[in-house]
């Protein structure tokens, strides 16, 4: 097994992210077809491929090694934050270092679509239907959803069912957030809060915002890892956060329970894109293909702590079967183009709440 190369990206980019609002097209048979015919003149390893991820370790670490023995691919990794891999990516588009972006948001991926390769894996038929991959270059390959997580250890008598419990006057203060304005986390919260309540453009939705900041009482986390860390050690009661690291916690032992809100939880799928121009095609796409096969899906699902995006792959026994949660879908192109009207709407009722 060979062994991949870790690098720490520290460049400085000046090229800004280009936007688009636009709705994802299914794939024509003409996009469709070609990317078939390419699937099946794929070589079956051989070579090198370079990936450039924002991915954890150990989503890393239970994928490549596998990969290079299996195929018998020499993988080069960089890694860095999504958007300044986006932004390197940018930069090289004339001449393309790295064949592969193995994560970040689909929201971000979609919005520089102009940088990725068409391709749709044959196994993307397995996936579950709200994320399949209809836009014809956007693989998704494993899901993190929005929950609470609350202190065994505090909650006490307290009801936490779902978002509505969180208004309990005995709860002010004792509710542990990062802001929406600076944290993806929190910005998936706001919008799976807001769908959940009522829709994007409810008021009520967001009058349920405004009580729910108030009683917060001020208190936002200076980022998302505060709010799961501040819960297990007991300085918050509970703490509007997202899946992954939760079951973590409730693996290792933590004094902590991850509640799915019976109002609704979001899922939203991490990407994998193939970069236009890819010196590496052959094997970028057979990686596309690996990563969303059941092998891959089921080590995913048994030893770590996202979800599958294959509809039948494992899972292990501390994590809740996502047929006992209520799944609600994001309109994902919707929040993407409508982002910053978002951030501004909650801002000024935080910053209302906060003169008061």
């Amino acid at each position: 097994m060979k062994k991949a190369i870790a690098m720490v990206l520290s460049l400085i980019m000046a090229i800004s992210v280009a936007g688009c609002s636009s709705t994802p097209k299914a794939t024509s048979e003409k996009d469709s077809t070609a990317a078939s015919d390419s699937q099946s003149e794929a070589k079956q390893g051989g070579g090198k491929l370079v990936i450039y991820s924002p991915n954890s370790e150990g989503l890393m670490n239970a994928t490549i090694p596998l990969f290079e023995e299996k195929y018998g691919v020499d993988v080069e990794i960089i890694q860095a934050g999504t958007g300044e891999l986006v932004k390197r990516i940018q930069s090289e588009k004339e001449d393309p270092y790295a064949d592969v972006l193995f994560g970040g948001s689909w929201s971000l991926a979609y919005d520089n679509k102009d940088l990725w390769e068409p391709y749709v894996s044959s196994n993307d038929a397995s996936v579950w239907d709200a994320y399949k991959n209809t836009c014809g270059f956007i693989t998704g390959n494993v899901l993190d959803g929005s929950c609470l997580i609350v202190n065994t250890d505090l909650i006490g008598d307290i009801k936490v069912e779902g978002y509505a419990d969180l208004l309990n006057p005995q709860l002010k203060g004792k509710i542990a957030t990062a802001n929406p304005a600076n944290s993806s986390s929190a910005f998936a919260q706001l919008t799976n809060i807001l769908l959940a309540m009522g829709g994007y453009e409810n008021d009520a939705a967001w009058k349920y915002v405004n009580d729910l900041f108030a009683n917060i009482d001020g208190k936002i986390c200076e980022s998302s890892s505060s709010v799961y860390k501040g819960v297990a050690d007991g300085e918050y009661v509970v703490g509007l956060s997202y899946e992954d690291p939760c079951a973590q916690l409730v693996r290792d032992g933590a004094p902590v329970k991850v509640i799915y809100p019976k109002e609704g939880a979001v899922y939203l799928p991490a990407s994998a894109t193939i970069i236009k121009g890819a010196k590496n095609m052959d094997n970028a796409k057979l990686f596309i293909d690996f990563i969303i096969s059941e092998e891959v899906q089921n080590i995913w699902g048994t030893t770590l702590t996202n979800r599958p995006v294959l509809k039948n792959a494992k899972t292990s026994d501390f994590m809740t079967p996502v047929s006992d949660i209520k799944v609600i879908e994001e309109d994902i192109p919707y929040v993407s183009s409508h982002k910053q009207e978002i951030v501004d709407k909650f801002t000024d009722i935080f910053t209302s709440l906060q003169s008061k």
